[in-house]
């Protein structure tokens, strides 16, 4: 199938109202390194793109080893728009994501969404960026 077409056979670019990717995606490996070097900071992004005419409303869910769940952290992304989310960002009340502990994390959507990954890491001279895709579960 050509990228632009869909298994109906009806052109993507004809069918602008449907979202692509999928409700439920799975990331399993999640780390905020505690120290930086140099002008950038070290962080981890949960980038998301919503192709679809309607604002995807993300559940977000962050586990850990050793605690409980930081749970019911809403985020929009408006219709046929991008968002990155810095991991650090994110709340649950007052608790957030401490620095060098590692997670995993769920997201939901109201809608099809794609999801990706980002971890810049600075805390030597020669930093490192990972990028991948998320595991799409629904």
């Amino acid at each position: 199938m050509i990228p632009d077409q869909t298994e109906s056979g009806i052109s993507a670019r004809e069918n602008v109202s449907a979202a692509t990717g999928h409700t439920y995606w799975v990331i399993p490996d999640g780390y905020i390194p505690p120290e930086s070097s140099g002008t950038l900071e070290s962080h981890e992004s949960i980038c998301v793109l919503n192709t679809g005419t309607t604002d995807a409303e993300l559940n977000i869910t962050i586990y850990f080893e050793d605690r409980e769940p930081l749970e019911d952290i809403v985020v929009e992304v408006p219709a046929r728009r991008t968002k990155h989310i810095r991991t650090a960002s994110l709340r649950s009340g007052e608790q957030s994501i401490p620095s060098g502990v590692p997670y995993a994390i769920t997201v939901s959507s109201n809608i099809p969404v794609i999801i990706q990954y980002s971890r810049l890491d600075t805390t030597q001279p020669e930093l490192a960026l990972m990028s991948v895709m998320a595991y799409p579960v629904g």
